[in-house]
Parts: C-alpha cells; sequence; structure tokens
C-alpha cells in the first residue's frame, strides 16, 4: 500500500487513518513546493495533480475522504466506521459537513492569501469565507457540546477528517468562538497515533 502524500496537507487525514488501523505503507512524498504535483509522472497517478493518493496493490484511490472511508471498511474490525444504518448516516453528514461546509471557505481563504498569484487574489472574499467558516464552525460546535466524538460512542475516520479540518481552521484564527471544537481538537491530537499538527508538519519542512 502506497500513500502518496505532502506533510501539511489533507494528505494528514489518510495518514491518521493508516496510523490508526496499524496498517504498513510506503510513503511517497509529492513536494507541492517542487510543483512534483504537476510532473508527469504524479499526473499518471493522478491526472488532477492533487494528493492525497492511495494506491492499494493497484488500486488508485484518490480523495481524502473516499480514501480514509475505503480504509475503515475494509478493515471493519478496528471499528472507524459505525456498524449501524443510522449512526453511518450521522458520521457521513458531519464528514460532508467538514469537507464542504468548513473546508470550502478555508480553500477560499487559502487561494486568495498565497495559492494564488498575487494579481489574482481578491482580499475581500478572504474575509467573506472566514465569516463563513465561523458560522460553519459555530454549527457545529452545537453539535459537539458533551460529546467525545462525531457520531456514536467510538472513534471514526470521520473525526479524524473533522480534526484535521479544525486544526486548519485554527491555522486561520477562525475557533475564537468555539471552545468545544477546540477541546476536541485537541483530545483527537492526543491520540497516540495522531499524526503531526499543520503547524509542526510545516515546520518539520522548514516551512513554519
Amino acid at each position: 500500500m502506497k500513500l502518496y502524500e505532502f506533510a501539511p496537507t489533507r494528505s494528514i487525514r489518510v495518514r491518521w487513518t493508516l496510523q490508526e488501523l496499524g496498517v504498513p505503507f510506503e510513503s511517497v512524498v509529492v513536494n507541492l513546493s517542487e510543483n512534483a504535483h504537476k510532473r508527469p509522472e504524479f499526473l499518471r497517478v493522478n491526472p488532477a495533480g492533487k494528493i492525497p493518493v492511495l494506491d492499494d496493490e493497484g488500486f488508485v484511490l484518490t480523495e481524502s475522504a473516499a480514501i480514509v472511508r475505503y480504509l475503515a471498511e475494509k478493515y471493519p474490525e478496528h471499528r472507524l466506521w459505525p456498524t449501524t444504518l443510522r449512526t453511518r448516516a450521522e458520521a457521513d453528514r458531519w464528514l460532508l459537513f467538514a469537507v464542504t461546509e468548513l473546508e470550502q471557505p478555508l480553500w477560499r481563504i487559502a487561494r486568495h492569501t498565497f495559492v494564488y498569484p498575487e494579481h489574482q487574489r481578491i482580499p475581500a472574499d478572504a474575509q467573506i469565507a472566514g465569516r463563513e467558516a465561523k458560522d460553519m464552525a459555530i454549527v457545529l460546535e452545537r453539535h459537539m457540546r458533551d460529546r467525545e466524538f462525531i457520531a456514536g460512542d467510538h472513534v471514526t475516520v470521520a473525526d479524524f477528517v473533522t480534526a484535521y479540518t479544525l486544526d486548519w481552521a485554527n491555522e486561520e484564527q477562525l475557533l475564537d468562538d468555539t471552545p468545544a471544537l477546540r477541546a476536541y481538537m485537541t483530545r483527537m491530537y492526543a491520540r497516540p497515533k495522531a499524526p503531526l499538527r499543520i503547524s509542526a508538519a510545516l515546520a518539520s519542512l522548514g516551512l513554519g
């Protein structure tokens, strides 16, 4: 099993899942700062030129949420995905919430602060996106009050995806009004097999 990854990115979600599962895997670093994701050899793996990518003995899967769901279902004995219909639906609900309602404005902030060339950036849109991310964080805050996990009484891959996304929001200082989310994120990253947080991953590359 190979994981195409770059330390601070959403590949953290997949690494986290693999580490929690205890599954051996080969790390293939795709250095985005050197445009390795645009090279022909990587585009043959993922024509979209994005990471993470999982190669499970020739079965190539992209999109971090799909990859972690696949891994959870491949190794059901680890209980990283719920077994009952309604709890699965709840886990899916909040997994999708994380990758759409929370992540989408975070991406807009990133694009308009450092991803796009400076002449293409729209600072006002980054500000609007920040407000939208805060609004969605408050929705999740209400859900997480008095809860340990996103859905059910056991950790799932929805928690790994959500905790990473919250860490991203925290890097943008968008969680000041959501103490339950900050506490939840801290608990998740205190797990023995949790990966590096974004700031530590950046620092490991000399980018922090």
